[in-house]
């Protein structure tokens, strides 16, 4: 049998062929009982999608751009790879950048889009002002991942990172910790990242009646678990004392472990900890790590869905979309409280 064709599969599902592309590219706005009709359809034929065809008659490139900070990261690393699978359904090749977090490697993702390589860019900016993302977004388009900055009338898709914090710190009051402290943001000027999760990090103590104690706040001189062990290390040497933790992500948690392991201190009997991120480090860590796991698979559908809208002409005003998230609870805050310092 040849190829597989976009026709073979409207005659086999007994749609139209334009109903047969809408559901391969992933559009919204088709019925539950139509797209399972016609993915069996896909799946019987074992149709894939002609990337080469589609560009010679549409003048793209099927290729968009997914451009990271740092992926070194676990949770970039997992999250590019939910979105690699999301882009494979929807018939389009991801492109990996990684942009070091800086102005010079985020400026390249754009001119690698704007030399037509691909069709579109979704990207999480760290450096570029709002400004400077705005004059140089030109004509193809983009959606921005994360809280940090973005031109006016954007699309932009995150989670809610003020509730996130606020929900893990109930958790951690509803276990009987009292003085909670929180590990991992940055020394000087914090991101808005940090901002956010430290802010509904307060929200959650004030609702519980706790002081929003500064002296809590332990910033990491370098960013990976190896800054945070040695920063709350020092803290707690230096007379820190704390019955839980929320971290500002897994590798900060994890480095929390380690500090408290080598000075005695139990997880979670004397001090409980909460990572964020939940990627699959912390399902193995000892003890296995509690963590704020945000809905990656929505994330990227939601990111995509907006992308493609964009390169099908769509010219709505740009839309911020939230997206969901979890606390996975496991053995880091399981147990009763121990003894509680004063």
């Amino acid at each position: 049998m040849g190829r597989v064709t976009l026709q073979d599969v409207a005659v086999r599902a007994g749609v139209s062929m334009k109903t047969v592309s809408n559901v391969v590219r992933g559009y919204e706005h088709v019925s539950p009982a139509m797209r399972a009709r016609v993915q069996a359809a896909v799946d019987e034929l074992g149709y894939r999608p002609d990337s080469r065809g589609r560009s010679l008659a549409t003048g793209r490139s099927s290729m968009v751009a997914l451009a990271f900070p740092d992926l070194r990261r676990p949770y970039f690393a997992e999250l590019a790879h939910v979105f690699a699978r999301v882009s494979a359904a929807r018939g389009y090749r991801l492109l990996l950048e990684e942009t070091g977090g800086t102005a010079d490697g985020e400026r390249s993702v754009i001119q690698d889009r704007e030399a037509g390589i691909v069709d579109g860019v979704v990207v999480h900016p760290q450096s570029l002002t709002a400004t400077e993302l705005d004059a140089m977004r030109g004509d193809t388009p983009m959606v921005f991942l994360g809280e940090d900055a973005q031109p006016p009338g954007a699309d932009q898709v995150a989670i809610d990172n003020v509730a996130a914090a606020d929900d893990a710190v109930t958790h951690l009051v509803e276990i009987g910790r009292r003085r909670i402290g929180f590990l991992g943001h940055e020394v000087d000027a914090w991101s808005r990242t940090s901002a956010l999760r430290i802010q509904g990090f307060r929200r959650g103590l004030e609702r519980a009646g706790l002081p929003a104690d500064d002296r809590l706040l332990v910033a990491r001189g370098q960013g990976d678990a190896i800054g945070a062990e040695q920063a709350l290390g020092d803290a707690l040497d230096a007379g820190l004392r704390v019955d839980a933790l929320l971290c500002r992500d897994d590798l900060a948690a994890i480095g929390a472990l380690r500090a408290l392991r080598v000075r005695g201190i139990d997880v979670p009997g004397d001090v409980a900890v909460i990572g964020w991120d939940a990627t699959v480090l912390t399902a193995s860590t000892v003890p296995a790590l509690t963590s704020v796991a945000p809905d990656t698979h929505a994330l990227a559908s939601r990111a995509l869905d907006l992308l493609l809208a964009r390169m099908d002409g769509d010219t709505s005003p740009g839309r911020h979309v939230t997206v969901g998230y979890e606390l996975v609870h496991r053995e880091s805050t399981a147990a009763a409280p121990g003894q509680h310092p004063a």
